[in-house]
C-alpha cells in the first residue's frame, strides 16, 4: 500500500487469562455517523459485550448496539498501525447474518441485486448492493454462494430494520409469483451469532496455528468450513481494512471460547476507531456516510459489482435507474482527495478551483495514520472527478486545497495465492 510508516508504533500485548492488555498507547479520534442517539437502555449487545468490558473497552452507541471504539489506553493510531503491521481482532457481531435457501434462490438474489450469481463458484463471495426501485442503494452486502440452492448473506446492523422488511416483502412477492414454481425461497436470520474479523498481514500465520486446514488454499473472496480447536466454523477470507484477513462466523454458544483462542499475543483487540480509519485508507464505503438510498452504485464507484451481462439485460430491481447512469454517465461521482492543512470531515463542502462553484461534499475524512496525510472521500459533479483535479474544501470556514486522488489510498494486501 505505498506504505509510509507513521510515527505510531504498535506495542506488544500480554495475555492475562482471557484478558488482552496493552502496555502503551497513542491518542486518536473517530468520526462515525453510526455513533448515534439511542439511550444505553435501548441498545443491543453482541455476545462479546462482557468480554469487551473485561478488556477495558470504551463502549459507544453504534448502529443500535453498544460497541467497543477502543480498548484501555490504546489510541486509534496505535491500534490502526498494529493492524497494518501485524494483526487485530474486531467484533463485528452486530452485523446481520442470514441464510437464503431454495431451488430458485439464485434467481431471487439476482432479482434483489445486480450481481451475477449464476456464474459465481461455490464458496465464493462477492460484494453487492440491495437496490430500491429507483436504483438507490438500500444497503451494501457480502453474498457468499455455498451452492445453487444456498447462500450466506451479511448486511449492515444500522440497516437491519430496513433490510429485513425489504427481504420479507420481496420474498412474499417472489414466492407468490410464477418465478417460484420450481421452489420457494426461505430466509433464516442467524440471530445472536458471533462474527469476528481477524485482520492484518500476520492474520493467516496466527489462525493457521489453530487449524489443520491449509489456509493457503483459501484465497481472497473464498470461504470454507474450517476446524478451529474442535469447532467447525464458516471462515471467509476478506474484510474491511484492505489487509489480508478472515471473517469468522460463530454459533452463539461458541463465540466467547473462539474469540479467546483468537485473542492471543500478539493479536490485539481493535475497535470502531481503527476500523473506520483503516477502511477509509482502503477506500471502502460506510453506509450512511458514503452510501444511501439516493445514491446509485454507478455514482458510488461500485459499477464493478454489476455483472457484465446484467448491465445489458437488467432484470434486477432498480435496473432502469442504474442502466441510465451507465449509459449517460452519473451526475456525480465518489472520489478520493488528499487535503492540505487540516482533515476534511463528513459534510465539508467542496468547491471548484478557482471558480468557487459548489460541486459536492465530503462523506468521510481522516488524517491517515500510515500516509501521514489528510485523506477524504466524497461526491463531486461529473467533470470534476478526474485524477489530479484541484478543488477547495471548506474546513471549519477556511478553504483548504485538495487534489482528486485515486482510491484506495493504500494498495490492498489481499492474499490471492
Amino acid at each position: 500500500m505505498s506504505t509510509v510508516r507513521a510515527t505510531y508504533t504498535a506495542r506488544h500485548f500480554v495475555l492475562f487469562g482471557s484478558r488482552c492488555q496493552v502496555h502503551r498507547s497513542l491518542p486518536g479520534r473517530t468520526n462515525l455517523r453510526g455513533l448515534a442517539t439511542s439511550t444505553e437502555g435501548t441498545l443491543k449487545k453482541t455476545g462479546l459485550y462482557e468480554f469487551h468490558i473485561k478488556n477495558d473497552a470504551k463502549m459507544v452507541p453504534f448502529a443500535g448496539y453498544q460497541m467497543p471504539v477502543a480498548y484501555g489506553n490504546v489510541g486509534q493510531g496505535a491500534s490502526h498501525a498494529h493492524v497494518r503491521t501485524d494483526a487485530g481482532l474486531f467484533d463485528v457481531g452486530h452485523m446481520v447474518q442470514s441464510n437464503f435457501r431454495g431451488h430458485t434462490v439464485t434467481a431471487f438474489l439476482e432479482w434483489l441485486t445486480p450481481s451475477s450469481l449464476t456464474s459465481l463458484a461455490p464458496y465464493t463471495s462477492t460484494l453487492s448492493v440491495l437496490l430500491n426501485e429507483k436504483g438507490g442503494i438500500i444497503d451494501d452486502t457480502v453474498i457468499t454462494k455455498h451452492s445453487e440452492d444456498a447462500y450466506y448473506v451479511v448486511t449492515n446492523a444500522g440497516r437491519r430494520d430496513r433490510d429485513l422488511a425489504w427481504f420479507k416483502e420481496k420474498l412474499e412477492e417472489w414466492n407468490a409469483s410464477d418465478s417460484a414454481k420450481s421452489g420457494k425461497v426461505e430466509h433464516e436470520i442467524l440471530e445472536d451469532w458471533g462474527l469476528v474479523a481477524l485482520q492484518g498481514p500476520a492474520a493467516a500465520q496466527y489462525l493457521q496455528r489453530l487449524t489443520s486446514f491449509d489456509l493457503r488454499e483459501l484465497t481472497f473472496g473464498k470461504s470454507a468450513f474450517v476446524p478451529i480447536e474442535g469447532f467447525n466454523l464458516h471462515v471467509a477470507r476478506g474484510g474491511y481494512t484492505g489487509e489480508d484477513g478472515f471473517e469468522i462466523s460463530i454459533p452463539p454458544s461458541q463465540t466467547l471460547d473462539v474469540t479467546k483462542l483468537l485473542c492471543n499475543a500478539p493479536v490485539q483487540l481493535a475497535g470502531l476507531g481503527a476500523r473506520d480509519s483503516l477502511r477509509v485508507e482502503a477506500g471502502m464505503c460506510l453506509y450512511g456516510n458514503d452510501l444511501d438510498e439516493d445514491t446509485t452504485p454507478v455514482e458510488a464507484g461500485l459499477s464493478w459489482v454489476i455483472g457484465k451481462e446484467r448491465k445489458e439485460t437488467g432484470g434486477f430491481i432498480g435496473a432502469e435507474g442504474v442502466r441510465k447512469h451507465l449509459k449517460d454517465g452519473p451526475p456525480r461521482r465518489r472520489v478520493g482527495f488528499i487535503v492540505d492543512g487540516a482533515p476534511a470531515r463528513q459534510g465539508a463542502q467542496i468547491y471548484s478551483s478557482p471558480q468557487k462553484e459548489l460541486i459536492g461534499a465530503v462523506t468521510s475524512g481522516i488524517p491517515s495514520p500510515m500516509l501521514g496525510k489528510n485523506i477524504a472521500m466524497g461526491y463531486v459533479k461529473s467533470g470534476f472527478h478526474k485524477k489530479g483535479t484541484e478543488v477547495d474544501i471548506d474546513v471549519r470556514n477556511r478553504m483548504r486545497k485538495a487534489i482528486v486522488t485515486p482510491m484506495p489510498f493504500m494498495k490492498p494486501n489481499y492474499w490471492r495465492g
